[in-house]
C-alpha cells in the first residue's frame, strides 16, 4: 500500500513539476522571459556605456546600445591612473583587504547573534531582536552624524578599522540569519547537547553547515556595501594610503569631469564597469545559495 501511495505521489509530482520540458511550462516562459530581459537591461547599459565613444555618450536621442565600440575610455582611465601620487595597487590592496575582512567579520557576528537569538533562552531576547528589526528602517545617511561621533570618540580615524567595524552593525544580516536559523530543528541541537556538545561545537559543526545559503546571501550584501563604499574614505580617512579603490575612482572621475566634462563622462562609464564587475561575479558565483535563502528564510 505504501509503495502504491509513493508511486502515486511521485507521478503527481512529476506532472506538476516535470524534470524536463513539458508543454505546460510554456506559460511560465511567456511570462518570465520578458521579465528577465527587462531586468538585464541595466547590466547591458552599464557594459554598453563603458565602450561608447564620446560622440555616442552625448548623442541625441540617446542610444542604448553601443554602435562603434572603443577602448579609449579605459585607456584614458588607466593613463590618468599612472599619474597618481599613490600607486593604484595600494588603493586596490586596501579595498581587497577591507572587503575580505568586513565579509568575514560580518558573517561571524551575524551568525553568532542569530544562533543566540534563535536557539538560546535569556532575558531581553525578544527586545533585542525587536531593536534590530526597527534598525532596518534607518537608511545609512540617517545615522551619519551619530556614526561620526562614535568613530571620533573611539579614536578610529585614519585606520582600517573605521572601514570594517561599521559593517558589523548590519541589521539585515542578523535578521536574515535569525529567520534562517529558526529552521534548524531543535531536536538536532538537543541531541547534540545530550551527547555533550558545547555551544561552540553546535554553532560550528551543526548550525553553520545548515545555514550556508543565508551565509552566502550576507556575504554578497556585505561585499557590495563594502566594495562600493567611497563615503568612509571621504569622511573618516585623511591618510591617502588608507583610502579605497572606490574612493580613488570617484575622485579620479570627478577631477577629470571638473577639467573636461565631456572626457569625464567616458572615464566615469569605464570606472563604473570596473566597480560593477566584481559584484556581478560575486552574485553569479553564489546565486544558487541566494535563491535558496529567499525560499527558506521565512520572509513574508
Amino acid at each position: 500500500m505504501r509503495r502504491i501511495l509513493r508511486r502515486s505521489y511521485s507521478f503527481r509530482n512529476s506532472m506538476i513539476n516535470p524534470a524536463g520540458f513539458h508543454p505546460s511550462q510554456i506559460k511560465f516562459y511567456v511570462v518570465l522571459l520578458p521579465l528577465i530581459l527587462f531586468m538585464l537591461l541595466p547590466i547591458v547599459f552599464i557594459i554598453s556605456s563603458a565602450f561608447k565613444p564620446l560622440s555616442e555618450l552625448f548623442a541625441y536621442p540617446p542610444r542604448f546600445f553601443v554602435v562603434n565600440p572603443t577602448l579609449k575610455n579605459f585607456t584614458d582611465l588607466f593613463g590618468l591612473m599612472s599619474t597618481s601620487g599613490v600607486p593604484v595597487s595600494r588603493y586596490l590592496f586596501n579595498s581587497v583587504l577591507i572587503t575580505a575582512a568586513s565579509v568575514a567579520a560580518s558573517i561571524l557576528v551575524s551568525t553568532a547573534a542569530a544562533y543566540a537569538l534563535s536557539k538560546k533562552r535569556f532575558k531581553l531576547k525578544k527586545t533585542l531582536f525587536a531593536i534590530n528589526t526597527v534598525a532596518l528602517m534607518f537608511v545609512p545617511i540617517a545615522v551619519t552624524i551619530p556614526r561620526f561621533l562614535v568613530i571620533v570618540r573611539l579614536h578610529l580615524m585614519d585606520s582600517f578599522l573605521v572601514h570594517i567595524l561599521p559593517a558589523l552593525a548590519m541589521p539585515v544580516g542578523v535578521f536574515l540569519m535569525k529567520q534562517f536559523t529558526d529552521g534548524v530543528p531543535d531536536e538536532v541541537i538537543e541531541a547534540a547537547q545530550i551527547d555533550g556538545a558545547s555551544d561552540l561545537d553546535i554553532y560550528w559543526r551543526i548550525v553553520l553547515p545548515m545555514i550556508k545559503p543565508a551565509i552566502a546571501t550576507i556575504a554578497i550584501l556585505t561585499f557590495q556595501a563594502t566594495w562600493n563604499n567611497a563615503d568612509t574614505s571621504a569622511l573618516y580617512i585623511n591618510n591617502e594610503t588608507l583610502k579605497t579603490f572606490a574612493f580613488y575612482l570617484t575622485t579620479l572621475t570627478s577631477t577629470a569631469s571638473g577639467a573636461n566634462v565631456v572626457a569625464g563622462q567616458g572615464l566615469a562609464a569605464a570606472a563604473t564597469l570596473i566597480m560593477f564587475v566584481p559584484n556581478l561575479l560575486m552574485f553569479i558565483f553564489l546565486q544558487s545559495q541566494v535563491m535558496s535563502t529567499m525560499s527558506h528564510s521565512g520572509i513574508k
